[in-house]
């Protein structure tokens, strides 16, 4: 009852505000004190919400939110947000991908959010616990009030990885990464899969840490690098980077 009083909420105030606007996004507070206030975590309505067409960024992350709007718009379907900053285990990577996949290990990641990706694009949806709030919350401190994750691995296929952000100067800066969900078991919680991207390593070092990018970034499903490249560029996009193939210095 709580989570569906919740989406009618923020339904009612979309409503209210969005006039004659065509699109809505939200950017909402989640993390870490939403459970403590509200007896649940978000994730589940968020990722309703994104399956209407109405993209729901973690964290309060406002160029998440103008990202996965960009990703609606150009793939007019569901996108989702996903930290980028946790590895495939190496023990995973030899039974599951190596000689499989043409991706070393280091072409790929796991992206992952607690359970904010909508059914949709999950290849199976469970509703579960925060498992990190749940361990420093439950059931000791206060029971119960962690529920309303949507846990599952991500559908496997085509992805662009993609983010406007602004730098420190205020100038608009973006990357695009093109790549695929392997068709691969996580055996882990959350909204979760095995993402491969070439030269991801390269990409990861040069572009996300060294220009400084958050951790979260969104994923449309398809290839749309070339339409979204092009759309930065309209918007006079300071610094654009991708993950330059081998040859590229």
């Amino acid at each position: 009852p709580k989570l569906a009083q919740y989406e009618i909420t923020l339904l009612d105030w979309m409503e209210e505000h969005k006039g004659s606007r065509k699109y809505v996004v939200f950017a909402n507070k989640c993390w870490p004190s939403f459970q403590t206030q509200f007896g649940f975590v978000p994730c589940y309505v968020n990722s309703r919400l994104t399956a209407m067409g109405i993209p729901v960024s973690c964290e309060v992350d406002i160029y998440g939110a103008l990202s996965e709007y960009i990703g609606t718009c150009i793939s007019q379907d569901v996108v989702t947000l996903l930290d980028i900053n946790n590895t495939v285990p190496n023990d995973m990577y030899e039974s599951e991908i190596k000689g499989k996949f043409d991706y070393t290990l280091k072409d790929t990641f796991m992206g992952f959010h607690c359970g904010n990706t909508a059914a949709c694009k999950l290849t199976s949806g469970t509703m579960k616990f925060q498992k990190i709030m749940a361990r420093s919350l439950e059931p000791n401190v206060e029971p119960n009030i962690t529920r309303g994750t949507l846990e599952g691995d991500i559908v496997p296929g085509e992805i662009t990885f993609f983010r406007l952000q602004s730098n420190a100067e205020a100038e608009l800066t973006a990357y695009v990464a093109e790549g695929e969900v392997l068709p691969v078991s996580t055996r882990s919680f959350g909204s979760i899969g095995v993402f491969a991207i070439p030269e991801m390593a390269r990409f990861y070092r040069n572009v996300l840490i060294e220009k400084r990018y958050p951790h979260h970034g969104a994923v449309a499903f398809g290839h749309y690098g070339k339409a979204m490249y092009n759309l930065f560029r309209y918007l006079g996009v300071k610094e654009l980077s991708f993950n330059q193939p081998k040859g590229m210095l």
